[in-house]
């Protein structure tokens, strides 16, 4: 037996995540012209400065920017910054910060979860006021704030009304709204909307603004919309490890997604491809799609043998098992999808 026999055969990743893609090319162009000469360091650079700009044009008179390294960092210093520490938030059982960031809110940040089971992944009203119980009593961790995830783990879009409808009721009682938005292009791309329609002109008081999904090599940012409901914002992703020395090139990323229409451009693209893929998947008998394709992910409830020639190609992943039996698969696309890959994949399907 050779060397190469021994090594385990490596699936094409291309349909796992939106985060297999590489990097824009305007991104890394961005990059390459802010490499050059002395900048301060912190945040105290140009290239920052105009950044908060473009956050203010986009989110707000008001709104401030801190860029961070990654999503859960940015969950984990918006929560701080929502809550006391007596406080703890309430969020979808499905939702990314309640489920695939290794506890860190509650490990790091000090901030308690308060999961609620979800037919789609969205939180509302009545959530809300589910949890609401708790409200003064002692023995009991006190929901004062909201997180929603914006597309959701299930790939469902809130629409601007949906979130409007949750922070209504959720300020009512004076809880704070944090929205975990990893995927927020791909849901405004979606609806055809601004980002500050589903954010800001609907109530979010502090937002994680996603990046890397989306097109940047590695950038996510905390906004801050409403001031009035968000304090030390500033300190709290200081100890969280969340601030960059050469914020310039964290900044510029950002900068080139959301100064632009680079991030409606990459996030149309890869919806458009998980729509096209979802498609041509349900047209294989004895395949449907679990529900509609919103974003950029697609969720085919396939034959077991379809699934199992799907994986022995790909990097796919079993997201639940229907009614019937049969595995449903979660598959994404990026900006970076093409339709020669899609076609692969169907054909891949059809032969099973």
């Amino acid at each position: 037996m050779t060397a190469t026999e021994t090594q385990p055969r490596l699936l094409d990743a291309s349909f796992a995540s939106d985060n297999v893609a590489g990097v824009s090319p305007e991104i890394l162009q961005a990059l390459s012209q802010v490499n050059v000469d002395a900048a301060l360091p912190y945040g105290a650079d140009p290239v920052t400065a105009q950044l908060r700009d473009v956050i203010k044009e986009t989110f707000g008179a008001r709104a401030e920017i801190l860029p961070v390294f990654n999503g859960t960092g940015a969950n984990v210093v918006a929560l701080q910054a929502l809550l006391p520490r007596w406080g703890a938030a309430i969020c979808s059982a499905q939702a990314h910060v309640n489920n695939d960031e290794g506890a860190a809110p509650e490990r790091l940040g000090g901030v308690k979860l308060l999961p609620r089971p979800t037919a789609a992944g969205k939180l509302t009203p009545v959530d809300v006021h589910a949890e609401l119980k708790a409200l003064g009593f002692v023995h009991a961790a006190q929901p004062l704030a909201v997180t929603l995830t914006q597309s959701t783990e299930l790939g469902t879009v809130y629409t601007a009304q949906e979130i409007a409808e949750v922070a209504e009721a959720t300020h009512a009682h004076g809880l704070g709204v944090h929205l975990d938005g990893a995927r927020i292009s791909n849901a405004a791309a979606a609806l055809g909307c601004s980002l500050g329609e589903i954010t800001a002109e609907a109530g979010v008081d502090v937002l994680s603004l996603g990046g890397t999904k989306n097109g940047a090599m590695a950038a996510e940012a905390v906004v801050v919309i409403n001031p009035d409901r968000v304090a030390g914002t500033d300190f709290i992703q200081k100890f969280s490890m969340q601030l960059a020395s050469k914020q310039r090139f964290v900044s510029a990323q950002l900068l080139e997604l959301f100064g632009t229409d680079l991030w409606r451009r990459n996030a149309t693209q890869a919806n458009d491809q998980a729509a096209k893929l979802g498609a041509a998947l349900a047209e294989i008998p004895g395949v449907t799609l679990s529900r509609p394709t919103e974003v950029n992910a697609t969720f085919p409830e396939v034959p077991t043998k379809i699934a199992d020639a799907i994986r022995d190609r790909y990097l796919v992943h079993v997201w639940d098992t229907a009614a019937s039996g049969n595995p449903v698969l979660r598959i994404m696309c990026s900006f970076q999808t093409t339709d020669a890959q899609i076609q692969e994949l169907v054909d891949v399907a059809r032969r099973a």
